[in-house]
């Protein structure tokens, strides 16, 4: 069950993501074939997930390769929408996505995406994605994640 409404809320978030034909071009992975292997600081590394961009002191890791392209540049979208649209920001906005995906899996962060985007359903049927245990422990774990990166990257 959780499945099927995570399926389709990240439906909705990636259409929403590459509405913007600039951020859609950022987002497609690379066609160069050597890319992946002559990866610089500020170059795109091509991996299994797609473009993530690679900048001085950063790598990518295989946490961020576990997220497809378009979580990784919804996240980064929504935390310029807050933070600003900057080139300062979108580092650290990528940095923020960087510890997110480092510490807690893919699905885990579906699920707790999923809760968050369900709770703002108003009702008896809004309440139910609030006040589970299930949705407290996967909410309460991105938050963590969220509150670590932002010690580490906005601070």
């Amino acid at each position: 069950m959780h499945r099927i409404i995570a399926s389709k809320a990240l439906a909705v978030l990636a259409a929403l993501a590459f509405a913007s034909p600039a951020l859609a071009q950022q987002a497609a992975p690379s066609t160069e074939p050597s890319a992946a292997a002559t990866a610089q600081p500020g170059s795109t590394l091509v991996g299994g997930a797609g473009a993530s961009p690679v900048l001085p002191g950063m790598t990518a890791t295989a946490a961020t390769a576990d997220y497809p392209t378009v979580t990784a540049a919804d996240y980064v979208f929504g935390c310029m929408a807050s933070n600003g649209q900057t080139r300062v920001a979108l580092e650290r906005c990528s940095c923020s996505f960087d510890v997110v995906a480092s510490l807690i899996s893919y699905d885990r962060y579906v699920e707790a995406s999923t809760f968050l985007s369900m709770g703002q359903v108003t009702g008896e049927k809004g309440v139910l994605f609030k006040t589970s245990a299930e949705s407290k422990a996967a909410i309460g774990d991105l938050r963590r994640a969220q509150a670590e990166a932002e010690i580490r990257c906005f601070e």
